[in-house]
């Protein structure tokens, strides 16, 4: 018994100005992906537990997952899935970890393009996914696998767990026990990225109703947020159920009975931003007497979502409107950083920083930010996620510097990155419980870690981020009309 295990993750952002080269995914091939994911929380790592538990022979041809950015390189996607189809003849079956939401600058869906290629390389080979829940999924997708299942929590805490999920029913087909196949119920909305929180609302209500007829008998039944900052034909929600074969009305009225629930709720969905001038009032009120830091996600340029991290707007409003205390980052800046560098621990001077990315998509651009201050910590910036998010991943931001600017201690780094951890601050010495306000550049996976230690969250956006919840911002001119909130339905 022969089967292939892959993984390939890209959320792409087509507005984002952050390039996404072969190197960005950091691929890893063969016994070195096998490696790589053994032990870890991710799909692929289920399946290949799974695999070994049945004694089979492993397949992986490459691993790779790059931070969300813009579209594709070419190059890089041409290499990565060629990898996997090249892999795919003479295995019994296929697993496969994707995100569901890659766009290359030669495919606008990066997914579905590869299942295509995969099943014909490997005809009547069943092949099973496992998906982001913020995938755009596409009828090429579900035409090209017989199992789909999907994350069920964000911020994702079940990676591995949908990944044992796809990979049980995949082989319950191996083994003759049963005969899948995939549905699905699309609908014409755009969900904002902060209403598809499972922890509440209509996304948890949804998903609620999901895990209920999997509880009722459907073997599998995912709700899609989709990705909504990609300029694609359906960057939307849908309703994928993984059912009998034989019997797949009966996946189609479930999928359908759901995506109902959903558009009955769509304005559940949508949502506004608050002013941030606003919320930072709202902030400093909450602050008054507090013995724990006060979250400010500045949700405007999320590293997860494609994000520059450099973006100093909500700093400036911050600074401007006489917030103290605050801990700030990561802020990519890798001139700021060679500068600092050079300059050495305990240097004191004046640099511009940040603002150096254009927005050319959005028509943006911005000048940096002067700031002076004090070197305080150089590191390699390297730590290890202590979970429950990648619990057990090696991060690495590139050189990352300390700057103490008075009223603000900021991380400065050469690469994007998200803070799911601690360690974003501790590789400098900053310790982010001691702080009066720790200013993040997240949307929702830096929770889990930071709102237990926090005294309350405030979300801030603002009007120049490419990650704003903000859709006038955003020259849409591939998805299909009409679709909500853009359009009155």
């Amino acid at each position: 018994m022969k089967i292939l295990i892959a993984r390939l993750n890209h959320e792409t952002n087509t507005f984002s100005p952050v390039p996404t080269p072969l190197e960005s995914f950091f691929p890893s091939y063969g016994a070195a992906a096998y490696r790589d994911n053994k032990g870890m929380r991710t799909a692929m790592a289920a399946f290949i537990d799974l695999a070994e538990a049945m004694g089979a022979t492993l397949v992986t041809p490459v691993s790779a997952t790059a931070n969300p950015s813009g579209k594709v390189q070419a190059d890089a996607y041409d290499a990565l899935t060629q990898a996997i189809v090249d892999a795919a003849p003479g295995c019994d079956a296929i697993l496969l970890d994707l995100h569901g939401a890659m766009v290359a600058e030669n495919s606008v869906d990066g997914e579905g393009d590869l299942l295509a290629r995969v099943r014909a390389a490997a005809p009547g080979v069943p092949i099973g996914v496992a998906l982001d829940l913020h995938g755009n999924i596409t009828q090429k997708m579900i035409d090209n696998a017989d199992v789909a299942v999907g994350f069920k929590t964000y911020p994702h805490v079940d990676m591995y767990e949908t990944g044992a999920h796809a990979g049980a029913l995949l082989l319950n087909m191996l083994k003759g026990h049963a005969r899948h196949s995939v549905r699905w119920h699309p609908l014409p909305l755009m969900s904002h990225t902060l209403r598809s929180t499972t922890l509440e609302g209509a996304m948890q209500r949804a998903v609620a109703a999901a895990r209920d007829a999997e509880h009722d008998g459907m073997p599998a039944v995912s709700v899609f947020a989709g990705f909504s900052l990609a300029d694609v034909e359906a960057p939307c929600m849908s309703v994928v159920v993984t059912g009998d074969a034989d019997n797949p009305q009966a996946a189609q009225s479930v999928a359908d009975r759901i995506a109902h629930q959903i558009w009955d709720e769509r304005n559940g969905f949508v949502y506004e931003s608050e002013p941030l001038q606003a919320s930072l009032a709202r902030a400093q009120a909450l602050a008054q007497g507090a013995t724990r830091p006060v979250l400010l996600l500045d949700h405007s340029d999320n590293c997860m979502s494609g994000g520059t991290c450099d973006s100093m707007d909500v700093l400036q409003a911050a600074l401007a409107q006489g917030l103290k205390g605050i801990a700030v980052g990561p802020l990519c800046d890798p001139q700021a950083v060679d500068v600092l560098v050079r300059a050495g621990v305990g240097a004191t001077l004046t640099l511009r920083l940040g603002n150096k990315v254009p927005l050319a998509a959005l028509g943006i651009s911005k000048q940096p930010l002067e700031v002076s201050g004090t070197v305080r910590a150089i590191s390699d910036g390297e730590y290890t996620v202590t979970g429950p998010i990648y619990t057990g991943q090696r991060c690495a931001m590139g050189r990352t510097v300390h700057l103490d600017i008075g009223s603000a201690q900021l991380v400065v780094t050469e690469r994007t990155h998200e803070p799911w951890d601690l360690g974003v601050f501790q590789v400098v010495g900053i310790d982010p419980t001691a702080c009066a306000f720790l200013l993040l550049k997240s949307r929702m996976y830096c929770r889990p870690v930071f709102v237990p230690l926090a005294h309350a969250l405030v979300e801030c956006d603002s009007p120049t981020g490419v990650t704003t919840s903000n859709y006038a911002l955003f020259p849409f001119t591939q998805v299909k009309r009409p679709v909500f909130p853009l359009d009155k339905i």
